[in-house]
């Protein structure tokens, strides 16, 4: 019988023992630089099948950058990355991974009913871009898990900010990916569109997909997640359990679960050969600071 490890919720507990298999996303000494910048310093991660791991850590920690580094919109400077077992530079089945980018206005500027929108995320599987029966009941579906069915045919520049993310969810579902990757899925959405977005990645997990999120706190995907990675100053100082409690105020006492955060040793705990605090610089003591 599975045992709960410490920080874990039962919900993930219950996928734990299914997931040995050969990675879906494995990262390896990832380094990155933006303009003269380092912003990752060699971090090491896997993400295997039907895993949900989050990013965590405080603003210019790295994290969106280590997503935009997995799907290729960020060069790295050395290290290496495999997403289903095939190097990034030679992997071309981009039908297999869904990305949602931090929200942003999901039309761009260009007129567009929220149909339209979501459409376009099944261009991958369309043959010769026609969308045939199978397409348009993909993109129907997508829509109704994000519960916009009743506004399917508004512009979404009608849209309210939560609707907007909600869009641009349904556009990376309507494909059907076996790794979802979110970036911030949650930021600057109102509860009732996070009630909706927790639904539909529970129905998505529970199905088999993968995921990999950015999140700057846990919030209504808690009991989703299986693993946390905490980021800081592009270096990885924690790979397990969800931390108890999170940013640089939190206290055991103020946790939900109780007991220390893992982050505090200043020295990083799972990369060693990172070293995120250049001489003189001030250590900053909060898990995600």
């Amino acid at each position: 019988m599975a045992t709960v490890e410490s920080g874990q919720t039962a919900e993930a507990a219950q996928r734990t023992p299914e997931r040995r298999s050969a990675p879906v996303v494995t990262v390896r000494g990832a380094r990155a630089t933006l303009g003269s910048r380092p912003v990752l310093r060699g971090i090491d991660l896997a993400v295997h099948s039907g895993e949900v791991v989050a990013l965590l850590g405080a603003n210019g920690s790295g994290k969106s950058t280590a997503v935009r580094s997995v799907i290729g919109q960020v060069p790295l400077t050395d290290g290496e990355i495999t997403l289903f077992s095939t190097p990034l530079r030679r992997f071309r089945d981009w039908a297999r991974v869904g990305y949602v980018p931090q929200r942003t206005t999901a039309a761009s500027g260009v007129p567009a009913t929220v149909r339209e929108v979501v459409a376009s995320g099944r261009l991958s599987r369309t043959r010769f871009g026609l969308p045939g029966k199978a397409d348009r009941a993909a993109v129907e579906r997508a829509i109704e898990l994000v519960g916009l069915t009743d506004r399917a045919k508004d512009s979404v520049e009608a849209l309210s900010g939560g609707q907007h993310q909600r869009v641009l969810i349904a556009r990376a579902l309507a494909a059907g990916p076996e790794l979802l990757i979110m970036d911030e899925p949650m930021a600057g959405v109102d509860l009732a569109s996070q009630d909706i977005l927790a639904a539909t990645l529970r129905e998505q997990v529970a199905a088999g997909t993968t995921v990999l999120l950015v999140l700057h706190e846990l919030g209504a995907l808690e009991p989703l997640i299986d693993r946390a990675v905490v980021l800081r100053d592009g270096c990885v100082v924690h790979d397990g359990p969800p931390p108890r409690a999170v940013g640089q105020h939190s206290s055991p006492s103020s946790s939900s679960r109780g007991g220390p955060m893992p982050g505090h040793d200043p020295s990083p705990l799972t990369n060693p050969g990172c070293h995120p605090h250049a001489a003189g610089e001030p250590l900053r003591t909060g898990l995600l600071s």
